[in-house]
Formats: C-alpha cells, sequence, structure tokens
C-alpha cells in the first residue's frame, strides 16, 4: 500500500460526470479527506457533460477533466477510463484508498477488483444507487441534495477608494461569528466510525483542511477552532485527561445551524 510521508493514505476521488450532478463534488471531497490526503481529483464524461454545467465545478474544486468521446453510440467510454485509471492508480502505488463518485452499478466490478489488491473503495452516491454497488464497496455514502443550503463561504471583500483627508473614519463593524453547517457535518462523519462517538480537535482539523486547504475560523470571525466549536449548540467539546480536546454531537444534526451573532 502506498502511504504518504506523513503516514496518511493517499485517496483518488474520481467522479463519474455522466451519471451524477456537480453539487456532489463538495460532499465528495469531504468524504475522501477522512481517509486521508486526496492526491487524484479527475472527473469523467462525455463532451456534452463537461463543457456544460461540470465546467465550473471542476474548474472551482481543483479536478482534472477526463473528456472521453463516444465512438459508436450507446458506448460509454468514460466508464472504461475511469476504471482503467483506478487500476493503473493502484498499481503505480499512487493511490491506496478510491472514493468512487456514482451510483452506476457497472462499476460494482471495479469495486471488487480493487479491494482483491487490497486497496479501501467507497462509494459516494445518490438514493437510487443499487444494492449491487453498495455492497460490493467498504463503505457507502449516500448523498441527498439539500434545497435550499445556506451560503456558507466567508464574506466577500470589497474593495474600497482611499478616504479623503476631510472624511471621518467610520465606526469598525462589530465581527458577526458565524457557524457553517459543514463542521457539524464533519465531526458526524468522522465520529460515525468510532465507538466512543468522539474525535480529536486536531483530527477535525486536519479534516477540515484536507476536505478545503483555505478553510480558516477566522474567516467566520474566531479566533481558533476549538473557540469556533464552542459556538454550536449541536457540538460539544471537552478536555481530556492528558490535556487535549475532543470533539463530539451534542444531538443529532437535524437541523441548520443558525449564525451566531458577536
Amino acid at each position: 500500500m502506498a502511504f504518504s510521508a506523513s503516514g496518511e493514505a493517499r485517496v483518488a476521488v474520481l467522479v463519474d460526470c455522466d451519471n451524477v450532478t456537480p453539487e456532489i463534488l463538495e460532499h465528495a471531497l469531504r468524504v475522501g479527506a477522512q481517509f486521508g490526503r486526496v492526491v487524484l481529483r479527475r472527473g469523467y464524461g462525455n463532451p456534452g457533460t463537461l463543457a456544460n454545467r461540470w465546467q465550473e465545478a471542476l474548474v472551482r474544486l481543483a479536478f482534472t477533466p477526463c473528456l472521453q468521446y463516444q465512438y459508436a453510440a450507446g458506448k460509454n467510454t468514460a466508464d472504461i477510463a475511469l476504471a482503467l485509471d483506478a487500476l493503473e492508480a493502484l498499481f503505480d502505488a499512487r493511490a491506496d484508498t478510491f472514493c468512487l463518485v456514482t451510483s452506476d452499478s457497472d462499476f460494482a466490478y471495479l469495486c471488487r477488483k480493487l479491494r482483491e489488491r487490497g486497496a479501501t473503495v467507497c462509494i459516494v452516491g445518490e438514493a437510487k444507487t443499487p444494492d449491487a454497488l453498495r455492497n460490493a464497496s467498504d463503505e457507502f455514502f449516500e448523498w441527498t441534495r439539500q434545497a435550499d443550503q445556506p451560503d456558507e463561504s466567508p464574506e466577500p471583500r470589497h474593495i474600497t477608494c482611499p478616504a479623503k483627508a476631510d472624511a471621518k473614519p467610520e465606526p469598525a463593524k462589530p465581527v458577526v461569528k458565524r457557524r457553517p453547517r459543514f463542521v457539524v457535518d464533519a465531526v458526524a462523519l468522522m465520529v460515525s466510525s468510532t465507538n466512543e462517538g468522539k474525535v480529536t480537535l486536531s483530527a477535525l482539523g486536519g479534516y477540515l483542511k484536507r476536505a478545503d486547504p483555505a478553510f480558516s475560523p477566522s474567516a467566520y470571525g474566531h479566533s481558533g477552532l476549538l473557540n469556533m466549536i464552542k459556538t454550536y449548540d449541536l457540538l460539544h467539546a471537552v478536555q481530556e485527561s492528558g490535556g487535549h480536546w475532543s470533539v463530539s454531537l451534542a444531538k443529532e444534526p437535524d437541523a441548520d445551524e443558525p449564525p451566531a451573532t458577536s
């Protein structure tokens, strides 16, 4: 098995763009990041798929688009390319963990072959994913489209013109501390595979940075990750006997967190 210098598993996130929607991408990256460092990000599809709604999502999230032309009607060459690239990455020791983003049962055989070679395989798919594909993986993560997702991105920075000499300085605006929902989702995802139902603060921080390299508590008005976690009603932070902090779910995360005010 291939490991990075830090001992983390090397994860390949391979997306069947002809079968799923672009909205699934960010969730897939968060799933993949819990297993280790995401080293391969690729999206496979035909010209009609990748030239339209997928283009913005693939570019924004740093995926390599793998365009595949159809040589004959009814032949899906993108599926074959995805399968061959997965096996090549395994044999070249570039990845040992594979996150396949699809609901197509045709990939069940690929899952079995990867696992036979010692790889870990997870599937990120929609509710329509058949049992044949779910059961062929080590773990299946179901994605459900959420109708009204709150804006979790940092507030845009506005560039203003230099103030005139006689202009009075504007009073400083109070900092609004926000609580993005994806932090709760991250804790729920990480603790689901533990017996204790909790995760260390450092592990959570590492996971959030792997899922989004630009993540910073300061972007949401917090001085640090611990300070940020303590503002959540749905999360519980406790200091362990060794001095480190652990985070768990305070209750079932069934509602979006409203923004906190300072």
